[in-house]
């Protein structure tokens, strides 16, 4: 073992910085050294795989960059599937952009592809395999697939953003601090859902509110949360977790007697002296409004939007359900990953899908890149991810609704939105 500073470093990483393992792969553990060294860790830890949010064009220094890496003969050392790019591969005219843009856009996942990284382009990439085992570290990127990773998985990772997130996959290892360390995982705040209706904690649009609700609460706490057992489902904790990580900083929370490190409330715990809140109607409601920035209920709704994260092929069945055999007089997009369009595909979903006008997007979404053609409209969505973010990115104000409210608005071409739900 040899100490750099603070950091001690083992007898696989000196060599991998010595170059004993190629140009690339010392560049990549250079990176990750110097990031454990302005974190405070004292080591390295293993992983033993890692999720790429790089792959998303923001500009060209990101694609010379993954190209460098390609270049100095880098390729990852663990198993990595690449988070969404800003390209969808499989219908290319969904997406609007510049020939120049789009260009440096397909050589940045290109070159990720070149680093050895599997082509998933999906933000959730425990929907198609990539799903490590309770305890295990690994280094994730992109905030919902972070969150679920710790939550449902169990196993350890912080939030690894671009070019971190390939330099720990090329070297295999990640700097041992923060989520990857049992006492940081302990709950710090408990947020007791017991005196909500069941009723209300049966219908998969609460989910997102009550993520958007503990992400504003936590702040930079662990929290878990009581009164939902029975409830839960993957694809309510994967909208939980994602509207936590966006509304807050939430990587990592505990639903008692639903993930894996929280069979009780004093195993989430572990001894950890925590705030504890009662939650109320009056709370869900505050942070219902969060998910709406539209103004008045007679705002013109001009596109809907759902899938993100990605949606899942229980998700699809459900939708294709919900139209009944109608048809969208909207603009209708769906977004998933390319792994569940096969499914869709498989099973005979498509023609379905396609009579009702649903617009399918694959690799990429729509509040990454311009799928909408025009910015200053008003989308609705079930997502609490796409309305925290549509604002933002894509110029969009939002209403937040139920999957129905979704569906019954886009059938109707006007807003069609069932509150009863909240009273």
């Amino acid at each position: 073992m040899e100490e750099t500073g603070s950091l001690t470093l083992g007898e696989r990483e000196r060599a991998m910085l010595a170059g004993e393992a190629g140009e690339g792969a010392a560049a990549a553990m250079r990176l990750v050294a110097d990031a454990a060294r302005l974190l405070g860790a004292r080591r390295l830890v293993p992983v033993a795989s890692a999720h790429i949010d790089g792959c998303l064009y923001h500009g060209d220094a990101g694609t010379l960059f993954a190209e460098h890496l390609v270049a100095l003969g880098a390729s990852v050392a663990v198993p990595a599937t690449l988070n969404i790019g800003a390209l969808d591969l499989m219908k290319p005219g969904n997406v609007r952009m510049p020939p120049e843009r789009r260009a440096m856009a397909l050589r940045l996942m290109q070159a990720y592809q070149a680093l050895g990284c599997r082509s998933t382009f999906t933000c959730a990439p425990y929907q198609a395999g990539h799903r490590p085992a309770v305890g295990e570290d690994v280094a994730w990127g992109e905030s919902n697939a972070v969150a679920f990773c710790n939550s449902v998985l169990g196993a350890r990772t912080n939030r690894y953003g671009d070019f971190l997130d390939i330099a720990c996959a090329i070297a295999g290892a990640a700097p041992a601090v923060g989520l990857h360390l049992p006492q940081n995982r302990r709950a710090r705040l408990v947020l007791d859902a017991s005196a909500l209706p069941d009723r209300l904690k049966d219908e998969d649009a609460f989910w997102p509110v009550l993520g958007a609700l503990t992400g504003r609460k936590a702040g930079e706490r662990v929290p878990a949360i009581t009164g939902l057992e029975g409830f839960a489902s993957e694809d309510r904790l994967k909208a939980l977790g994602a509207a936590a990580a966006s509304f807050g900083a939430v990587g990592l929370f505990h639903v008692v007697g639903e993930t894996p490190e929280a069979p009780t409330l004093a195993a989430a715990l572990d001894g950890a002296d925590a705030d504890v809140e009662r939650l109320t109607m009056g709370d869900i409601g505050e942070a219902l409004a969060l998910l709406s920035t539209a103004t008045g209920a007679d705002e013109a709704v001009s596109a809907v939007g759902i899938g993100s994260p990605h949606l899942s092929l229980g998700e699809f069945e459900a939708l294709i359900d919900t139209f009944a055999g109608r048809r969208a007089r909207l603009p209708f997009y769906a977004n998933t990953g390319r792994h569940v369009v096969a499914e869709l595909e498989a099973r005979g979903h498509l023609p379905a899908l396609d009579a009702a006008g649903v617009t399918l997007v694959a690799d990429t979404c729509i509040v990454a890149t311009r799928i909408i053609p025009a910015a200053g409209g008003v989308l609705m969505t079930n997502s609490g991810k796409f309305a925290h973010y549509a604002p933002g990115n894509i110029g969009h104000a939002v209403i937040y609704g139920s999957l129905a409210d979704c569906v019954e608005t886009a059938v109707a071409g006007t807003l069609r939105r069932d509150l009863s739900l909240w009273s």
